[in-house]
C-alpha cells in the first residue's frame, strides 16, 4: 500500500512538472504570437541608461528681437513670436529665418505689451490654424487703452490667411503692464488663456471683468457650456479661475490633464499653481509677497500670506525676492529620463531655468539651472527631438542637450 501511494505521488509530481512546463511553453507561444491577437507584439524599448554627461546649453540663434512665444510645426520648424509684432518661421535647426509673418493685427508694443504667445490647433494637420495672444491697442473711444486679445489664422504656404480676433479682454484699460498671457489647449480642444490684471489689483476679484482671470473658450471664441457657474450676477461666462496677478506660464499636466500656471507676485510671492475650475487664487487680498515700497520680509506678506481656507494655496512660491517666472512646461521625453514629469519654467528677474519635481500636487524639490547664461529666460518648450528649447529676452534661441 505504501509503495502504491509513493508511486501515485511520484506520478503526480511528474505530471505537475510537465503541466508547469506546458503552461510555460504555452505562455511563451502566446507571447511569440502577439498574445493570440493576430498581430506581432511590439516590444517595449528599455529605459535609456542613466545619464553620463551633464546637460549643457547651446545657443542656436542670437539674432531674434525680444522673442516671446514658441511652437513647433509638424515638420520640425519653429514658430517664434517677437514682441514687436512679427512672427517668424525658423528652420528646424533654429539657425535661419525662413519666413516672416508680418500681416498680423496691430499690437501695443509698450512696456510688457506686444505680440505674446503662439500655439497650434490640436488638429493642425487637418486644419492648419494657429492661435496667438497679444496686447491690442484700443481705437475710437478706447484710444490710449489696451487689453490682451487672442487671434487665429490659417497657416498656408508660410503665410497667414483668414485672420480673426476670437477674444478680447474686458475692459481695455490704461497702462502697459500685466497682460499675461499664455495659451494652452486641453484634451477636449478647448483653449485656456491667462490674463493679467493690468496692474489694477482689485479687478482680479471682480467677476464682471476678465482682468486677472484665466478663461476657457472654444476654438472659434465661443464659450463652453460647462464653464464654472459662480452664481454672481454679471459674471463673465468665459472665466475659469480668478484672483490672478500676472500669469505668464501655462501648461497641461501630461498625466492628469489639469492646467498648471506660473504668475508674478509683487516683491516676492511668485507662484506655481494647480488651476481648478472656479477657484479664487487670492490676488490682491493674499500674497506671500510684499507691497512695493514695504521692507521685504515675513511681516509684510499681503493679507498675512497664507491663502487657505478662503483662497487656493499655491503649490510653490518664491520669497523673499521675485524670480518673475515666465513660460511653463512638463517634461515627457527620453533625453533626460531623470527629469520626466518635472515642471520647468524660465525666470526673468532670476535669469535662470527652474526645475520643480512634484509628488502629485505637492512640490518635492526644486532646482535652479543655467544661471550662467545670464539671460532673462522668457519661455521653455520641449522639442520633438526631446531636448529643451529656451527663448531669452536677449534674442537667443537656446537648446538644452547632452
Amino acid at each position: 500500500m505504501n509503495t502504491m501511494i509513493k508511486s501515485y505521488a511520484t506520478a503526480a509530481r511528474a505530471f505537475a512538472r510537465r503541466g508547469h512546463c506546458l503552461a510555460l511553453a504555452a505562455s511563451l507561444l502566446m507571447l511569440a504570437c502577439g498574445g493570440g491577437s493576430g498581430d506581432a507584439a511590439t516590444p517595449t524599448p528599455p529605459d535609456p541608461p542613466p545619464p553620463t554627461t551633464a546637460p549643457k546649453a547651446v545657443v542656436l540663434n542670437d539674432t531674434l528681437s525680444a522673442p516671446w512665444g514658441l511652437a513647433f510645426l509638424p515638420d520640425g520648424r519653429m514658430l517664434v513670436t517677437q514682441k514687436t509684432g512679427s512672427m517668424l518661421i525658423l528652420s528646424a535647426d533654429g539657425a535661419t529665418v525662413q519666413a516672416t509673418l508680418s500681416n498680423l493685427p496691430a499690437v501695443a508694443n509698450a512696456g510688457q505689451g506686444g505680440l505674446l504667445d503662439v500655439v497650434l490647433d490640436p488638429d493642425f494637420a487637418a486644419t492648419p490654424w494657429i492661435y496667438w495672444s497679444y496686447a491690442e491697442p484700443g481705437t475710437g473711444t478706447e484710444a490710449g487703452l489696451a487689453g490682451t486679445a487672442v487671434a487665429r489664422g490659417r497657416l498656408v504656404s508660410d503665410a497667414l490667411q483668414d485672420i480673426t480676433v476670437i477674444y478680447r479682454q474686458v475692459p481695455k484699460v490704461s497702462g502697459s503692464g500685466h497682460f499675461g498671457s499664455r495659451l494652452a489647449f486641453r484634451s477636449d480642444k478647448t483653449l485656456f488663456v491667462t490674463l493679467g490684471e493690468r496692474q489694477k489689483g482689485s479687478p482680479a476679484q471682480d467677476l464682471t471683468t476678465s482682468l486677472g482671470k484665466i478663461i476657457r473658450i472654444n476654438r472659434d471664441g465661443s464659450i463652453p457650456s460647462n464653464n464654472p457657474n459662480f452664481g454672481v450676477s454679471g459674471a463673465r461666462p468665459e472665466i475659469w479661475s480668478y484672483g490672478h496677478r500676472n500669469p505668464q506660464g501655462a501648461a497641461i499636466h501630461p498625466d492628469t490633464g489639469e492646467l498648471w500656471e506660473t504668475e508674478h507676485g509683487p516683491q516676492g510671492g511668485d507662484e506655481l499653481n494647480l488651476i481648478r475650475a472656479g477657484n479664487n487664487y487670492g490676488w490682491p487680498i493674499r500674497s506671500y509677497g510684499c507691497n512695493y515700497g514695504d521692507p521685504v520680509g515675513d511681516t509684510c506678506r499681503i493679507g498675512g500670506g497664507t491663502h487657505a481656507p478662503d483662497y487656493a494655496e499655491p503649490v510653490s512660491y518664491w520669497v523673499p525676492t521675485s524670480i518673475a517666472p515666465s513660460g511653463l512646461m512638463f517634461y515627457t521625453g527620453n533625453r533626460f529620463p531623470e527629469w520626466r514629469g518635472n515642471a520647468f519654467f524660465g525666470a526673468l528677474a532670476g535669469t535662470a531655468l527652474w526645475r520643480v519635481a512634484l509628488n502629485g500636487a505637492q512640490e518635492s524639490s526644486r532646482e535652479k539651472l543655467f544661471e550662467s547664461l545670464g539671460q532673462r529666460i522668457r519661455h521653455v518648450k520641449q522639442g520633438p527631438d526631446g531636448w529643451l528649447y529656451l527663448l531669452t529676452d536677449g534674442g537667443q534661441l537656446v537648446r538644452i542637450e547632452r
